[in-house]
């Protein structure tokens, strides 16, 4: 008799791009208008010069991003309900609700970033409404919305990959001053307005959603190194991406002042054609729409939990917050597109939001995973909390630069 083989009786695993979902959606939502304006901003000001930056960020983002997923393959619940079980329902609703606050000013600037990208082909302001509508009926036409949001964000990701490359590629930036970027030289790099090109990159709420991605894709234990793997894999492409765009500005726009990503686009141009801007603008518009999903699904979901309303996709009072979330973000870049001001009160609230919001959700994150009874034998080592406590300390410097340089000199030219 022969034996049947191992690939007879044992399920083969799936294919890795399979496993690496939950990493690529949380890069997907950090790549947004704003990464790329910040990323496209520093390389024409600086050149090649704070790649160095981007990796710490990106180091920082895949500690925390780490974090989240041990938490959700580990844990037997969701961060709400582990938060609001051993700290009270108060904490889990003061996060869950400043990070809805967050979601909805990151998608008025996905909704700019939608509109820019598609106002160079199409002259018709309502495109977002459309692109909104579209939005919401994925939201309520999958029943299992993981999966269809794993798929969206792979072709995405894909796209962006493919579009940023050959811009890069049209760009041939200097391979020398590349590589030589990678290192810190200079005292002017130590600025405090840098922090910028980092708060772009380390996106905490992206970081924490991790732990509910990795709960909706269905991993246990058993699939802790996937989960872990996935992580990583995501920081990878979060900075692969980040320092094409970097380096193409640093190789063709140095020198330029850049306000918008509809001036990157104007000025690629004349410098690639049209050819060049359609690919920067594709690129655009893969991140603006795949941040434009995911990025209001985590305001949604975190604030569900934290309600104690479910974090299931199947449930509805998720995707209802995320709707709302969606509509938010709308209305607010339709007012911009068509009165041409922007809501200032908006967004000084969402950045004194986020001062208080972001470091809590990194120390509560950092709690839960140093807990026994949640985590059993795969609490953090030494050096996962040594550079967390780092990544944290980081948090808290991003937070007082936007509280001492944005939302106090607002409030106090508001208040005279």
């Amino acid at each position: 008799m022969f034996r049947q083989s191992n690939s007879e009786t044992e399920p083969s695993p799936p294919p890795w791009y399979h496993r690496i979902g939950p990493g690529l959606i949380t890069a997907c939502v950090v790549i947004g208008p704003g990464s790329i304006l910040t990323s496209s901003k520093v390389g024409a000001q600086h050149g090649y010069t704070m790649n160095w930056i981007v990796v710490v960020a990106v180091f920082f983002m895949m500690v925390y991003t780490t974090l989240a997923a041990k938490l959700g393959v580990v844990a037997d619940r969701s961060p709400g309900d582990l938060i609001s079980h051993r700290l009270g329902r108060w904490l889990a609703v003061l996060i869950g609700t400043g990070v809805f606050f967050i979601s909805a000013a990151f998608q008025f600037g996905n909704n700019l970033g939608v509109h820019a990208a598609t106002s160079v082909y199409f002259h018709f302001d309502y495109t977002i409404v459309v692109f909104n509508a579209l939005t919401i009926g994925f939201l309520f036409w999958f029943k299992d919305l993981y999966r269809a949001v794993e798929r969206l964000m792979m072709t995405l990701v894909g796209l962006m990959l493919l579009c940023f490359a050959l811009n890069l590629a049209l760009a041939q930036p200097s391979l020398t001053s590349l590589v030589q970027g990678f290192v810190p030289r200079s005292a002017h790099t130590l600025d405090l307005s840098l922090l910028g090109l980092v708060g772009t990159t380390f996106v905490i709420t992206a970081a924490y959603y991790q732990a509910y991605l990795v709960r909706q894709k269905g991993w246990r234990k058993a699939e802790l190194s996937s989960g872990l793997l996935t992580a990583r894999i995501g920081s990878l492409i979060m900075a692969l991406i980040t320092l094409m765009i970097l380096s193409t500005s640093a190789a063709v726009l140095r020198g330029q002042q850049l306000n918008s990503v509809s001036e990157v686009a104007s000025q690629l141009e004349p410098l690639f054609g049209i050819w060049g801007q359609t690919l920067f603008c594709l690129g655009l518009f893969s991140a603006a729409y795949s941040s434009f999903l995911v990025n209001s699904m985590i305001g949604g979901f975190i604030l569900a939990d934290s309600l104690g309303l479910g974090s299931d996709p199947k449930t509805l009072a998720p995707r209802l917050l995320t709707t709302t979330v969606l509509l938010t973000g709308m209305l607010v870049a339709l007012y911009v597109i068509r009165s041409a001001h922007s809501p200032v009160a908006a967004i000084v609230a969402a950045q004194a939001v986020t001062v208080v919001a972001a470091p809590l959700m990194a120390g509560a994150l950092l709690w839960l995973t140093n807990r026994k009874d949640v985590m059993g034998e795969n609490c953090n080592t030494l050096w996962t909390n040594i550079w967390a406590g780092f990544g944290l300390l980081l948090l808290l410097a991003m937070a007082y630069y936007t509280a001492s340089q944005k939302v106090w000199p607002a409030v106090r030219e508001a208040f005279g």
